[in-house]
């Protein structure tokens, strides 16, 4: 048992230095040789190749962005969108992309941010973005609008249209059902 934790422990301190090691190597640059100068109108042509090549997948894909937690606001063409009645008079919009079941777009406070799909244990669906401190946890019921970085809810009782038309037949035979005196 001992040679096991010693060889995990072991295992854990070479993965950690290589993490270490190639972290350092990617934030290092290499020193520009003085004598090489590359004329201007070479390097232009490339900045526009490379920001036309990063243009072209933004369109395809609506909820794209080049890092998971990005603050900038998505893409929201090719999406369907639902609005969602919360407690206290608070609203949201949450658009979603048919083919892309692993991000939503979120508008809170006139600000739309995308979240990534969290995998959970429960089969809640949880979407998050750390950057900004956002996390919906939709159920079948309700859903929910937690920030993350203060620790607390931001809206309950989160229900698109179709959630409050069942939560209103759910106590229709309940009243219908209830004793007369």
């Amino acid at each position: 048992m001992k040679k096991q934790l010693t060889a995990i422990a072991l295992l854990g301190a070479l993965f950690a230095a290589a993490g270490i090691s190639s972290a350092q190597a990617e934030t290092t640059t290499p020193a520009k040789p003085a004598a090489k100068k590359a004329a201007p109108k070479k390097k232009a042509p490339a900045k526009k190749a490379a920001a036309a090549a990063a243009a072209a997948p933004a369109a395809k894909m609506p909820f794209s962005s080049d890092a998971e937690d990005d603050d900038s606001e998505p893409e929201l063409g090719g999406t369907l969108s639902a609005d969602f009645n919360c407690e206290l008079g608070q609203k949201l919009t949450i658009w979603k992309n048919e083919a892309d079941d692993k991000h939503i777009a979120i508008r809170w406070n006139k600000k739309i941010n995308r979240l990534t799909r969290v995998e959970t244990t429960t089969g809640a669906n949880r979407f998050e973005n750390r950057k900004v401190g956002l996390v919906w946890i939709g159920i079948p019921a309700k859903g929910l609008l937690l920030d993350s970085k203060k620790g607390q809810q931001l809206a309950n009782e989160c229900k698109n249209a179709e959630q409050q038309h069942a939560a209103a037949a759910a106590q229709a035979p309940a009243v219908a059902a209830a004793p007369k005196n």
